[in-house]
This record gives C-alpha cells, structure tokens and sequence, in this order.
C-alpha cells in the first residue's frame, strides 16, 4: 500500500504538506498543491484510506529533550511549556520525549503516525542523532546549534555573543581579571553545543580585551559554591569580576563570595546568563544576559510549523542577547 511518506517523497515536501494538500485544511500554494496531487496520482495514493488507518492527519510534534546528567530541569520545563503553548496555538500537540534515547527514540516517533514533525533540545556540537536527523522524510527544528548545521533548522540563543556581552562590559568598567562558573562537567565533557559557544566566545573576548581570564565547570549542587568561590579566590587572587552560567549556582556563589568579606559589587562584580527572574534572586540584583526559554520554543514550534506547510526558513535563527545591569557590576577603581 502506498503510504503518504511515499507521496510527500514523490513532491519532494513533508507529509503533513500531503495531508494538508490533499484535505484543504490547512493554504498550500497552488504549485505545492499540483505537485502533490500530481505524485498521490502517480503512485496510486488513496488518501482517504490511508487517513482512516493512519487515525488522522499528522497534527503532533515530537520534543526530544532529553533529562540528562547537568541538565538544569527548571529552565528545560519554561522551554517544554512554551513549545506545548505555541503548539496548541497551532492546532497541534505535542509527544514529549524526556529519554536520553538518540536515534532509537527518534525512529520510534516518526513511525508513530500522528508526528508530523520533530523539535530537539540539548544539541552537541557533533551530536549523534544528527545523520539520522537528515534522513528523515519529516521536517525537524533543533533547539540548538551543532558544529555543521547543513541541511538542518537550528534556533537559539547566539551563545557565542552572550559570552562576548558579559566580557565586554567587564572590560569597559575596568575589570582585568574576570572569571567564567559554567555549566556542570558532564556537560562539557558530551560537548553540549550552548556551553562551548558561550565558553569560546568568553575567552574570545577576554584575549581580545588583554584580559587574564579562566575557565571554571561548576557542580548543579548549590552546596559546592562555598568550596568552588574559595577555590576561585586562592587560585586567582586578582579576580575582580565572575560571570556565572549556571543557574542553581547563581545565588549560593554569590552569597558564598559575601561570606567570605567580598562586597558585590565594590570587591568583585558578579554576571550571569540566566532567566531574568533568576537573576534578582541574590540579595544585590544580578547584571545578566536574558536566557530566552519561552521565546526559542516559540520560535522553535513557528519554524517547525512554517515548515509543515512548505515555507523556505533560514537554515540558522540566533535571537541575539539582551544584557540588563543591575547592581552587582560596577566601575573598577584600582
């Protein structure tokens, strides 16, 4: 039996471009719309029947966020929240899937026959589900940006010029000894794609400005910031400014760096790339880039859905940082 996979192979299009193409539900350009019927002729489709089987035209998205080691959960559930909210604005629903499953959980989406399309989260720069990916015959947008991004969609947070921002502002207030806390070691280590783009564009920037700068993976457990902020002061005793890019960190460092007789921002400034609401949780009100949960999964699902109806979109989205100061920098004096 020929399915609508076969069609939208045939047109060269998605299968939920098929279906919608095929029912007048949804505009489909006058040209989309020939070139499908023009393949369902050709192959013999019958699209009433393949619907009845298939229950239904494709009106889900498949979300692979993936609940691994260093994830931060809070931020990930503000990304799931708007994807499922911009969804249902769409008409569609939303198939979330938490398991670090790679390309297994990928295949078992794409045979459900409701998926039309696939939105992923927690994208590495050499990420393996990729290959697989490309492969498919339905439409994908990924939350992240990998180091060969050819043939894909990709939306974020231009990472990059964020760790840039957070330094150039350093630099401007005088500050010649500054610091990164990042992400959790594991998230290093498996190559996560948004910490190495901040983390390159925090060095970048720091050797641009002559600043002596260094590189700090820290723990999810708030409990390490006392032990990470004397270890930071002992081993960089001209440390003047830190810029933290790690949320359950943020407030317990802070107040850690204040134990120990540091007045923020009189004796070291404090940054981070966060939520804006994280960023007025320390008792002094931290400068921060946005870390924009909602909006990339609402650019996310637009892009997908853009997509399912057969629009051309840039290969790569990057919404770029939006810096807030606040009270924890300040004007270096000495």
């Amino acid at each position: 039996m020929v399915k609508i996979t076969d069609v939208a192979r045939r047109a060269g299009v998605s299968p939920s471009t098929v279906s919608y193409a095929l029912s007048g539900k949804r505009p489909i350009s006058d040209e989309t719309r020939r070139r499908v019927e023009a393949a369902a002729r050709d192959l013999g489709y019958r699209p009433h029947a393949a619907r009845a089987l298939a229950g239904g035209e494709p009106n889900v998205l498949a979300l692979a966020a993936p609940l691994r080691a260093g994830v931060h959960v809070p931020v990930v559930m503000r990304l799931v929240v708007s994807v499922v909210t911009t969804a249902r604005a769409h008409d569609h629903d939303v198939l979330l899937l938490t398991q670090e499953e790679a390309e297994a959980g990928l295949s078992r989406a794409v045979d459900t026959a409701s998926v039309g399309g696939l939105l992923l989260t927690d994208v590495e720069l050499h990420d393996p589900r990729l290959p697989r990916l490309r492969s498919l015959d339905r439409p994908s947008v990924l939350i992240g940006v990998p180091a060969r991004a050819y043939g894909l969609t990709c939306v974020d947070l231009d990472f990059r010029a964020a760790g840039e921002a957070c330094v150039n502002h350093l630099a401007e207030l005088g500050h010649r000894t500054v610091a990164l806390v990042g992400s959790p070691p594991e998230v290093y280590l498996r190559r996560t794609a948004y910490a190495h783009h901040l983390m390159h564009g925090f060095t970048t920037a720091a050797t641009r400005h002559g600043l002596a700068s260094s590189v700090h993976p820290g723990g999810p457990d708030p409990a390490t910031a006392p032990r990470l902020a004397e270890r930071l002061l002992h081993e960089h005793p001209a440390l003047t400014a830190v810029v933290v890019h790690n949320e359950p960190l943020l407030a317990p460092l802070s107040a850690a760096f204040e134990h120990l007789g540091l007045r923020i921002p009189a004796d070291l400034s404090v940054m981070a790339v966060c939520p804006d609401d994280l960023a007025t949780t320390p008792r002094v009100p931290v400068t921060s880039v946005s870390l924009p949960a909602d909006e990339l999964g609402a650019h996310a699902v637009d892009l997908l859905i853009r997509k399912l109806h057969g629009t051309p979109v840039p290969e790569t989205t990057l919404l770029a940082p939006r810096l807030t100061e606040r009270a924890s920098t300040s004007r270096r004096t000495a």
